[in-house]
């Protein structure tokens, strides 16, 4: 009743058997201890709303704490969007491997801004000397700026020629603004290594 027909021959019984399936579930057989640990986790899922609440802050602490440590070893698994990928890590080094005017602007501005206050009825020449030393300041962060913003770009275009580098420059430059030590994620090359 269920069997091949005489008169079928093995072409036609092959056609009639479905095709497309190789065999295989595209994904390895858990073993016993992960199939009992996902089963204990799916047990764990909250209940109620207060459950779920103090799930959802448990989850954002161990995830806040592995992006803390990824800020402090560079590991891109857990940065955050705006610093990951090999683009951005090559800006980064890029940054962290050279001297910048923009590092230490902010201080020497301060520093300035203070002489000019404090000494400023003092010594009558010192407001056209503040004013001077501002606009000195100011042209020379800019220069930084462009050779900082031209100099990355050329590199990234070299090393990574198939990525886009919209946004690099500004990134390079936020990062330039900040002093060496305070600069997340840190840097994890000295000054005068060539990034990597």
């Amino acid at each position: 009743m269920f069997r091949r027909s005489k008169s079928e021959t093995p072409s036609e019984a092959a056609a009639a058997e479905p095709q497309g399936k190789t065999g295989g579930k595209g994904r390895p057989t858990p073993t016993r201890r992960e199939a009992e640990q996902a089963r204990k986790a799916s047990l764990k899922k909250p209940r109620n709303r207060k459950e779920a609440a103090a799930y959802r802050r448990e989850k954002m602490r161990t995830e806040r704490a592995k992006m803390q440590d990824a800020m402090k070893t560079g590991d891109d698994r857990y940065l955050p969007a705006a610093d990951k990928g090999p683009v951005r890590r090559f800006a980064r080094d890029y940054v962290d491997a050279r001297w910048s005017v923009m590092e230490f602007a902010l201080p020497v501005l301060l520093v300035i801004s203070l002489l000019g206050v404090v000494f400023s009825g003092v010594f009558t020449w010192l407001p056209g000397l503040v004013n001077l030393l501002f606009l000195v300041m100011i042209a020379c962060i800019g220069a930084d700026w462009f050779f900082l913003s031209g100099g990355l770009k050329r590199a990234i275009a070299k090393k990574f020629p198939n990525e886009s580098t919209r946004g690099i420059g500004f990134y390079a430059v936020r990062r330039t603004m900040q002093m060496r030590r305070w600069r997340l994620p840190k840097p994890m090359v000295a000054r005068g290594e060539k990034p990597a």
